[in-house]
């Protein structure tokens, strides 16, 4: 793996553009990122909050899930996100304008479902219909911490709808190459559940594919173009890689040792570059895997 930039502050959400950029989004400095192939980092929208897990839409546009921020702290050099910050002012999903004389221009598109305020929005991905899934992971205060869930939302800003209830502080969330199998990661339980897919929105009964032990937590995810599910995981700093099965098949370490390896994303299909954030050191790097990406959905 090679450092394509340090510096960032806690970068998450990464989104390999065809330009050999990244997206990402910095969360604990409330910006959408772009890291240039030379390393340079630009500041693309201000969010405010703590944007998470981002995307691009149908429209081209940038989905962001905005957590509402965090408490921060420093051990030993490492940045760690906490509780409920005092600024905190709710969980949205957002849209940023990308190209044109508006560029830059922030929408909130959702902040309730149901009259029922979103909380911790951490991961989205894009389905083949221009419809997103997006996790929910809650908020914790000093004695209470919200329920976690799963959602389906359209761009448009007039669908959004609840579909799994309860979760336990679901992260990660992902399709299968053939958009059949959705894919989601509880951080604290350390279990990858996965659902078919019966339609927009519409899933079947959950399975469990895989259950970490030994403490491992799990953060975002992407999918390979063979089906595997690669999931960032926490406190070892790690990439781990499931199969489709749910066999654990090999866990990618970084070169510094991060507790909060958060997230992976791909170039594409035709490509073996893939990009991990490490957060708590504010790294981005690029590696090349073992096999090609996975285009997604919707892509620049």
């Amino acid at each position: 793996m090679i450092p394509m930039a340090r510096g960032l502050e806690f970068p998450e959400g990464p989104i390999a553009l065809s330009d050999g950029s990244v997206l990402l989004v910095e969360i604990r400095r409330g910006t959408l990122s772009r890291v240039t192939p030379d390393g340079e980092v630009i500041v693309v929208a201000d969010l405010g909050g703590g944007p998470n897990g981002a995307a691009i839409g149908p429209d081209g546009a940038v989905y962001v899930c905005n957590n509402g921020g965090f408490e921060w702290t420093e051990h030993d050099g490492i940045t760690l996100p906490g509780q409920q910050p005092e600024s905190y002012t709710g969980g949205r999903i957002q849209r940023v304008v990308l190209d044109g004389p508006v560029a830059g221009t922030v929408t909130d598109l959702y902040t309730t479902c149901d009259s029922r305020p979103l909380r911790g929005p951490n991961d989205l991905v894009f389905d083949r219909q221009g419809g997103f899934w997006f996790t929910d992971h809650g908020k914790s205060r000093p004695r209470e911490r919200d329920t976690g869930a799963l959602y389906y939302a359209t761009v448009d800003g007039g669908r959004i709808t609840e579909v799994v209830h309860p979760l336990t502080e679901p992260n990660g969330v992902g399709l299968s190459p053939d958009g059949s199998r959705l894919y989601v990661a509880e951080t604290i339980t350390g279990r990858i559940w996965s659902w078919q897919v019966t339609g927009p929105g519409h899933l079947a009964d959950p399975v469990l594919l895989h259950g970490f032990g030994g403490y491992q937590l799990l953060d975002s995810l992407a999918v390979d173009a063979e089906g595997n599910v690669c999931v960032a995981t926490l406190v070892t700093g790690v990439i781990s890689v499931l199969s489709p099965d749910g066999t654990l098949l090999v866990q990618v370490p970084l070169p510094e040792a991060d507790p909060m390896v958060t997230n992976i994303c791909f170039a594409g299909a035709g490509s073996r570059t893939a990009y991990v954030t490490s957060s708590g050191r504010g790294v981005l790097y690029e590696t090349e895997w073992h096999c090609d990406g996975l285009d997604l959905a919707f892509t620049r």
